[in-house]
């Protein structure tokens, strides 16, 4: 197989596909794919202190992780906006924290800050670990996934290709965008808030204590009126280019939200995610330049 790499972006250098995307698509669907995903970045959180430390911190219950649990987290700023996005495993002795290249410096900037008194250690591990979705049936945070040292990484790639086939981010965006799955700046902004996300009793626990943004996710829960949705799009496919990310979604001549990630799915045809403003019809005719999109609910209007 011929790999096609991703040429930009924040997936730049990792492997888009191997010239048969349905295919890789279908198997990663029936379990039986794997794909290198190298090129994230990871952070490790050792320490007696770290479960409770991360608990606090974030938006997902922490504090009695089992060990070898993989979950999804978010950290949010004061008034309640998402500023940091990651899945997390712990070992035992170690969190791992695996999120998308480009926050790996400002996020240990902020744990380094808010370590205080506590008995946790911070560093960059990227060049010591790696990340492979692993063969097997999709979880609820697009797993399942392994946690491999640099120098096992050749052996394990082995190891899943004996039985697995390998993919790239094309199959995984499709997966991901079908299962209304947001990510970090693709579905956000700088106003995104977890509520609007359809994250809520997945990366965000609505039964934990304190963290900071909590009084806005809960206060906005209550009244029942984030100011936008996530919506899953089914675009026209009879476009050769689809829009890009970001490119303004209309409403006749108003624009009503901005598209996030664009995938081709082998069943679905061209679809994305978008975010729109709450009270846009549900059966609203919606376009992106000039491309026809009716939308499929995620979070409720």
């Amino acid at each position: 197989m011929t790999a096609v790499f991703v040429e930009d972006g924040v997936d730049k250098g990792a492997i888009w596909h191997f010239g048969e995307p349905n295919k890789e698509q279908k198997a990663l669907l029936e379990g039986k794919a794997w794909a290198d995903l190298s090129h994230l970045q990871i952070i490790a959180v050792s320490g007696v202190d770290r479960l409770k430390w991360l608990h606090d911190l974030t938006t997902q219950h922490l504090s009695e992780l089992a060990v070898g649990q993989w979950t999804s987290a978010l950290i949010l700023d004061p008034q309640g906006h998402v500023e940091y996005q990651f899945n997390l495993v712990d070992d035992g002795e170690t969190s791992w924290l695996v999120l998308d290249p480009g926050y790996i410096e400002t996020l240990i900037a902020y744990l380094q800050k808010m370590k205080f008194m506590l008995r946790v250690d911070v560093r960059d591990a990227s060049s010591e670990y790696v990340v492979l979705r692993a063969p097997g049936l999709v979880t609820e945070i697009g797993g399942p996934f392994a946690l491999v040292p640099r120098a096992e990484l050749e052996q394990m790639q082995e190891t899943f290709g004996a039985t697995a086939m390998q993919v790239g981010t094309w199959a995984l965006d499709a997966e991901r965008v079908a299962a209304g799955r947001p990510r970090i700046a693709f579905e956000t902004d700088h106003k995104s808030i977890p509520n609007e996300l359809g994250v809520l009793n997945k990366s965000v626990h609505m039964n934990k204590g304190c963290y900071r943004g909590q009084e806005t996710v809960a206060k906005i829960f209550n009244l029942g009126n984030p100011p936008r949705r996530l919506v899953l799009l089914h675009l026209d496919g009879s476009q050769v280019v689809m829009p890009a990310p970001g490119t303004p979604v209309m409403n006749g001549e108003v624009q009503v939200g901005f598209l996030g990630t664009v995938a081709r799915h082998f069943e679905l045809g061209p679809i994305a995610l978008a975010i729109v403003k709450r009270n846009t019809p549900v059966d609203a005719q919606l376009t992106v330049e000039g491309v026809a999109a009716s939308q499929q609910v995620i979070v409720p209007a």
